[in-house]
C-alpha cells in the first residue's frame, strides 16, 4: 500500500509541472555587447518600464514570460557619446520544451504552469551585439581622438576648413 501511495504521489506531482519550466525556467540569461565597448544599454519591457541600465559588455538575466499566455519583448537602446543611438528588439517566441508537455502528458503543465511561469518562451537574440556609428568628431575636452569619415560625411562647415595634406 505504502508503495502505490508513493507512486501515485509521484506521478501527480510529475503532472503538475511543465516541461519548460523544469528544463528552461522563467528567466534567460543574455549577453549584450557594443562596439565600441563601454556603450551605455537600457532596457525597456513591453510595458514600458526599465528594467535594467548599464554598460557593456553585460550579461543580464530577464523573465521570459509578461503574464498568462503572453511572451515578454524588450526593446535595447546602445548608446555612447559621439555615435548614434540604436535600438534592438529582443522578442520572445515559443521553445520547444513547451511542446514536449504533448509527448511527456504534462498537460497542467501546458496548460497552466508553463504559460504562468513564461517558461514556454526563449527570448532572441541571446547574444546582442550592436555597431555603433559615428556621429563625426565628438571629442571631450583633454581626450584624443581620431575619426575616419567620408568625405561625403563630413559636414560642410567642417569641409570649408578642412585642408588637402597631399595628392
Amino acid at each position: 500500500m505504502k508503495k502505490v501511495l508513493t507512486a501515485s504521489i509521484v506521478a501527480v506531482s510529475m503532472g503538475f509541472t511543465g516541461c519548460a519550466s523544469i528544463m528552461s525556467g522563467s528567466t534567460q540569461s543574455l549577453s549584450f555587447q557594443s562596439v565600441p565597448d563601454s556603450a551605455n544599454i537600457s532596457i525597456t519591457n513591453r510595458s514600458g518600464e526599465k528594467v535594467h541600465t548599464g554598460q557593456t559588455p553585460a550579461t543580464v538575466t530577464l523573465k521570459k514570460g509578461a503574464g498568462f499566455f503572453k511572451p515578454e519583448n524588450y526593446q535595447v537602446k546602445f548608446s555612447k557619446a559621439g555615435y548614434q543611438t540604436q535600438t534592438v528588439a529582443v522578442t520572445g517566441t515559443v521553445n520547444g520544451w513547451y511542446v514536449a508537455n504533448l509527448i511527456f502528458g504534462g498537460v497542467i503543465g501546458l496548460l497552466i504552469v508553463d504559460p504562468i511561469t513564461g517558461a514556454m518562451y526563449t527570448l532572441s537574440p541571446k547574444d546582442v551585439v550592436a555597431t555603433l556609428e559615428a556621429n563625426g568628431v565628438a571629442v571631450q575636452k583633454g581626450e584624443k581622438s581620431l575619426t575616419v569619415l567620408m568625405v561625403e560625411d563630413v559636414p560642410p562647415p567642417m569641409m570649408e576648413k578642412a585642408t588637402k595634406i597631399s595628392e
